[in-house]
């Protein structure tokens, strides 16, 4: 269930069986001379699309720019600071405590996002307390990344082994090149490509890691490896998201 497909009707009936919220988040960054720039949103939303049908959830609009800030030396990327990302997560927060939702899954697709939405989670507690919003207390926030599921973990390894890298990654390539077949990209990769190095500025981004990629070799993603790591990747979290809703 798409919340922005349903009316308020349905979202109100929905609320009397659940209090659960699936909510999709990526970026909108470079990823190498082959990664598509909408990947990391691509990901988010077709796996939390995935894992709503298997838990018949409400699936929120995805959340496709984040914290970006390090890859905007590169054309295309566009990016949200942690202040305001963090703002943002509060302002959805604050929409969707009122309307009666209190569990609120994150399925992110960016290693960026992840120590600002760990701080957004702990401001938004604090924000609606103080809101004095009914049922504030009860409200949970779980961030839940995708790629590192055990079970995708475990397929990217055997599939790439140390070729996988940090970012470009083959299986999050192969993932979009399942998902959007006719927007697989082709493009000459160095065969030597920086990997280890601290992460600071954009400009010291670009010059660290010259193409893009973080150690990785996106030239082995295969659309059928995509396949298999989102089948993977919907199953594990689906069964993440059920025990979710069930937490103290």
């Amino acid at each position: 269930m798409l919340l922005h497909l349903m009316t308020w009707i349905e979202v109100e009936e929905y609320l009397k069986r659940s209090p659960g919220i699936i909510l999709p988040i990526g970026s909108t960054e470079q990823h190498g001379p082959t990664g598509l720039i909408g990947t990391d949103a691509i990901c988010a939303e077709a796996i939390a699309r995935g894992v709503g049908e298997a838990t018949n959830a409400i699936v929120s609009p995805t959340i496709s720019v984040g914290m970006a800030l390090h890859h905007t030396g590169f054309p295309g990327t566009m990016s949200l600071k942690p202040s305001t990302l963090i703002h943002v997560i509060q302002d959805y927060l604050v929409s969707l405590t009122r309307a009666g939702f209190s569990r609120f899954f994150f399925i992110n697709g960016h290693g960026g996002n992840v120590a600002t939405l760990k701080a957004a989670f702990s401001e938004s507690y604090a924000y609606l307390w103080d809101l004095n919003i009914p049922n504030s207390d009860k409200v949970r926030c779980r961030l839940a990344n995708w790629f590192t599921c055990n079970s995708v973990y475990t397929l990217a390894k055997q599939l790439y082994g140390n070729q996988e890298g940090s970012h470009a990654t083959p299986s999050e390539v192969a993932l979009t090149q399942y998902l959007y077949p006719e927007a697989i990209k082709q493009a000459p990769l160095a065969a030597n490509v920086a990997s280890g190095h601290p992460i600071y500025g954009a400009t010291d981004f670009r010059r660290r890691y010259p193409d893009g990629r973080m150690g990785s070799n996106p030239a082995l993603a295969k659309p059928e490896h995509g396949q298999k790591l989102y089948e993977a990747a919907v199953k594990e979290m689906s069964q993440a998201y059920l025990e979710f809703l069930h937490t103290e």
